[in-house]
């Protein structure tokens, strides 16, 4: 009785620091999770490392004012603009490539604006409006979002003139927009790997790929320690360099659906200066 009465009073004890699982919080995007990458490459990092990643999944905006708050540890998103203010504004980096994939225009098989097979973005959602063909936007302040209005802007049409009429934001994430798009027979703008993992396709398919204002770059940065002290500089750091090191890398080109790949890892593309 003795002896199991020490048993219980050691197992209640505080376990050490060292004997504690190590963990980190990352702020990304929809698209790294919904794409199954994170299934993929995380259990690999963690079995080499020790290190358990906790994924907070939203749109790059959001992702990227979790790191402001100092509500993560590192930020994996993409949108570069965005990210370069958020170095610029001291909270946190350097900024380094991670990888890239593209983005795609879907929409119904009756293709009502006639742009499937086109490579010219602009020109195809100049035609979405004219037709006045429903479109379903992500409205959240996401990568996806601010790239598809820089897009919108490039074909010189004002969107939001258009909205509640063809022009719908959702304020969700991809699985939800395609969803939508889906089911109201609309247009919507994707990165390939949500769409490449996307199962409820339904009458969707692709109609507009192929044109390089499409590319899509990702990136990763450490949350600034200085301001947040409770961020876990030594293990946020140490996912970066996996993340951009061979094996990290090797391990983002091995993610595949149907035998094809949906990430092109690029960390040893050089940061441009401006």
């Amino acid at each position: 009785m003795l002896r199991r009465l020490l048993l219980l009073a050691l197992l209640a004890l505080p376990l050490p620091l060292a004997a504690q699982e190590r963990s980190i919080t990352v702020a990304s995007t929809t698209s790294t999770e919904q794409s199954g990458l994170f299934g993929h490459i995380l259990p690999i990092f963690t079995r080499e490392t020790g290190i358990a990643v906790r994924v907070v999944a939203l749109g790059t905006g959001q992702a990227l004012d979790v790191g402001r708050r100092g509500d993560a540890d590192v930020v994996f998103v993409h949108d570069r603009v965005a990210e370069q203010r958020f170095v610029a504004e001291g909270h946190g980096g350097p900024r380094q490539h991670v990888m890239l994939n593209d983005f795609v225009l879907v929409g119904p098989a009756d293709d009502p604006a006639g742009i499937a097979g086109s490579r010219d973005t602009a020109a195809a959602l100049q035609r979405i409006a004219a037709a006045r063909a429903p479109f379903i936007s992500r409205g959240d302040r996401s990568g996806t979002h601010a790239a598809e209005l820089r897009l919108w802007q490039q074909a010189g049409v004002d969107p939001t003139a258009g909205r509640g009429a063809w022009y719908r934001e959702i304020g969700q994430g991809m699985g939800p927009t395609l969803n939508t798009a889906a089911a109201q027979g609309a247009y919507a703008m994707t990165d390939r790997g949500t769409w490449l993992a996307f199962r409820n396709r339904q009458g969707l398919r692709v109609v507009v790929e192929g044109d390089a204002r499409l590319f899509n770059q990702y990136g990763v940065m450490l949350v600034n320690p200085q301001r947040h002290s409770h961020v876990k500089q030594a293990d946020g750091q140490r996912f970066i360099d996996w993340i951009v090191s061979p094996a990290g890398q090797a391990a983002i080109a091995s993610y595949r659906i149907n035998g094809e790949q949906l990430f092109f890892p690029n960390a040893t593309q050089p940061e441009p200066v401006s």
